[in-house]
């Protein structure tokens, strides 16, 4: 899992037919800091993300693992939209 920022939609009016009804998002990767990284996926969103939120995503077979993916030719999906980071660092 790792923890992004939606950024932008992807539209594609013809797709797999597994894939209908899905919204895809790219999805840039962060850090702890909320600074934005150079790489980014595009990710069926399961939760209704919106451009702009933070996000926790999982990419592999494990995305395949929500409701909506299960089964479907899918490598990252948004579960979560992240409310608050509670980071404690110890020296």
């Amino acid at each position: 899992m790792f923890l992004g920022k939606v950024i932008g939609t992807v539209w594609a009016t013809r797709k797999d037919e597994e894939l209908v009804g899905m919204k895809f998002q790219l999805v840039k990767h962060i850090g702890l800091d909320y600074k934005l990284k150079d790489t980014f996926v595009v990710a069926v969103d399961t939760v209704q993300a919106g451009v702009g939120d933070v996000v926790l995503v999982c990419s592999g077979s494990s995305s395949r693992q929500t409701t909506l993916t299960k089964n479907k030719p899918v490598d990252a999906v948004i579960m979560a939209v992240v409310d608050k980071l509670d980071i404690t660092e110890s020296s």
